[in-house]
């Protein structure tokens, strides 16, 4: 996974911070605006309820008076003395036009209906008879009546002949008005709300759409809108509404109800704009704060991106990465402490170096001294032999082999020294078996006197022939059969060496029972100058050996190692590629 960057880190940390601080002020905002609003509508819909009581109260008083004067004029009285229903049916039209009402009744005291006047359809004699029968015979002065779907409210006034206190009645009068749409819409203006009048559980008339009419007759909705002191949150039509009632006449066994509703969803309709707004603004200052986290933030940062890039030059080896120091503040003083560091390390690292250098030249001169001082002492000793004048010309030959072979000798080790450091050169290949190759190294090891009672064993399957450098090799063989020598007990170590070929190339196992590689070495065997368990080399045998394996195409491993079975495994390859010398 990539890191992330400081100055992103900066963003990410206030772009998370601002966008919650907005949403949690913003849902404050609305819950607050909200619980606001649902008391100020709650506030509009008792007020809206006094307004309406207030303005019904000024209708009943105009309504009595009507009543009562009608029930004072002298025709009207004289009307009622002739006692005939078909007389006062016609000449109570002309009464009735003194005070328009959509309800003009006269009845004689009984209750018996005489007369019936009337402006709007729903009321017939029959059950205006039964209206009044319930309501005759009471003390209370007006009534709410419902008849096929109408609601009215009357007053009754009787009719006296002479002094109400004197006089004996002549009969009752009933004056009343409908509750119809209209009067509906002008209470709604009044109240400055949607107005719904029901008669018991029944809606007889509203000021709501026809669907939320029909959501309102829903008894769900109907318990919601019974009388109560709190208002109710009610959904009509998928509006939602804040609702209250009021009983207009509590005592009647059907109670006729005023409901007063206030859409919520249309007063909260500025909160919504409010919200936009308000989220606007948060964007703006999340883009302008970011704007400015950056510009701050890469006052910050870009002094430590620097310091960055100097320790990355550092992990490289770069001690010469400019680090510019421009402010006096915690990371300059960081800074300055990792340039004094790596002026310490630059210094540390050439003192190491120097000892290295001198540590690598004492093992590499203990090295060839050791290495040199075998072939020095054959050609001394051999030189010295050749003086005696007593030789023939068969020993003096042999003599001068020795020596040639001992001078040879010393000139492959120098050869081996800078062979390691040198570049890829070309190879003298010839095509033959490997074989004898390997029996010449064999017999160039055991020309050491130290080696010369180890066991070592030769096996080929095959014929192992291929394209190959037949001098590099015996050196590659000699430098593997030589460590195993060294590793095994001179009076009990073997030495197998397997050659076999392959479908590609040819392979070359040299096994010993010594104790095995030690793990402390095993991951950097093949690199120069490493050496264990031994008093004297300088550890560049097995790096020259790759060294000269891969420039053939091959290579070499350790293909196990254990107490008693350590195996090295070669392989050279069967044709020639990717070496830009031809084969002779």
């Amino acid at each position: 996974m990539s890191s992330v960057r400081l100055r992103t880190k900066f963003l990410l940390s206030f772009l998370l911070v601002s966008a919650g601080l907005t949403s949690a002020t913003l849902w404050m905002v609305h819950r607050s605006v909200r619980i606001q609003l649902q008391k100020e509508i709650a506030n509009d819909l008792r007020n809206s309820v006094t307004v309406f009581q207030d303005f019904q109260r000024q209708r009943e008083v105009t309504l009595a008076r009507s009543a009562e004067l009608l029930a004072s004029l002298p025709s009207l009285k004289a009307l009622m003395t002739t006692r005939d229903s078909a007389t006062i049916q016609d000449a109570s039209g002309d009464i009735w036009r003194l005070a328009p009402s959509d309800i003009f009744l006269l009845a004689d005291p009984q209750g018996k209906v005489l007369a019936l006047q009337t402006s709007v359809p729903g009321v017939t004699k029959t059950a205006a008879q039964e209206l009044l029968k319930n309501s005759v015979g009471t003390d209370q002065p007006s009534f709410w009546w419902q008849s096929s779907g109408h609601l009215y409210e009357v007053f009754l006034q009787p009719v006296y002949f002479g002094s109400p206190k004197n006089a004996s009645q002549l009969g009752v009068l009933c004056v009343g008005h409908e509750i119809s749409e209209n009067v509906a819409m002008e209470v709604s203006k009044v109240a400055t709300s949607q107005v719904a009048f029901f008669y018991g559980n029944r809606l007889i008339v509203s000021t709501l759409q026809p669907e939320q009419q029909s959501d309102l007759t829903q008894p769900s909705s109907s318990r919601a809108t019974e009388a109560g002191p709190r208002p109710s949150a009610i959904r009509l039509g998928g509006e939602e509404f804040l609702a209250t009632s009021v009983d207009l006449d509590p005592g009647s066994p059907q109670p006729v109800r005023l409901t007063v509703l206030k859409s919520f969803d249309k007063a909260v309709t500025f909160l919504d704009s409010l919200n936009r707004v308000l989220l606007g603004l948060g964007l703006l200052a999340v883009l302008a704060g970011s704007g400015l986290v950056f510009l701050i933030s890469d006052t910050f940062t870009k002094p430590l991106a620097n310091l960055v890039s100097g320790v990355r030059a550092l992990e490289t080896g770069d001690f010469a990465y400019p680090l510019a120091i421009r402010s006096h503040d915690e990371v300059a003083e960081v800074t300055a402490a990792f340039e004094r560091m790596r002026s310490s390390l630059r210094k540390s690292q050439q003192e190491l170096l120097g000892a290295e250098r001198l540590a690598t030249i004492g093992r590499v001169a203990s090295s060839i001294s050791h290495d040199l001082r075998h072939p020095l002492t054959a050609v001394m000793a051999n030189a010295e032999f050749l003086c005696e004048r007593d030789l023939d010309t068969a020993q003096r030959e042999e003599l001068y082999h020795e020596i040639r072979a001992a001078v040879d000798q010393m000139t492959d080790l120098v050869e081996s020294l800078l062979e390691f450091s040198k570049a890829r050169e070309s190879l003298r290949r010839v095509f033959g078996p490997v074989e004898p190759a390997v029996k010449r190294a064999v017999q160039t090891v055991r020309a050491r006197p130290d080696f010369q009672g180890l066991k070592i064993s030769v096996a080929r399957e095959g014929k192992c022939e291929t394209w190959f450098d037949q001098k590099k090799m015996e050196r590659v063989f000699s430098n593997i059969v030589l460590n195993a020598c060294e590793a095994v007990a001179p009076e009990s170590g073997k030495i197998q060496i397997d050659l076999r070929e392959g479908k590609d190339d040819v392979e070359v196992r040299i096994m010993d029972n010594g104790p095995g590689v030690a793990e402390t070495v095993r991951q950097r065997l093949f690199q120069p100058f490493t050496s264990y368990g031994k008093q004297n080399g300088i550890g560049l045998g097995l790096t020259i050996s790759q060294k000269i394996l891969q420039d053939h195409g091959g290579g070499i491993c350790l293909e196990s190692s254990e107490i008693g079975k350590t195996v090295f495994r070669l392989t050279l390859p069967m044709r020639v590629t990717g070496d830009s010398s031809e084969p002779n």
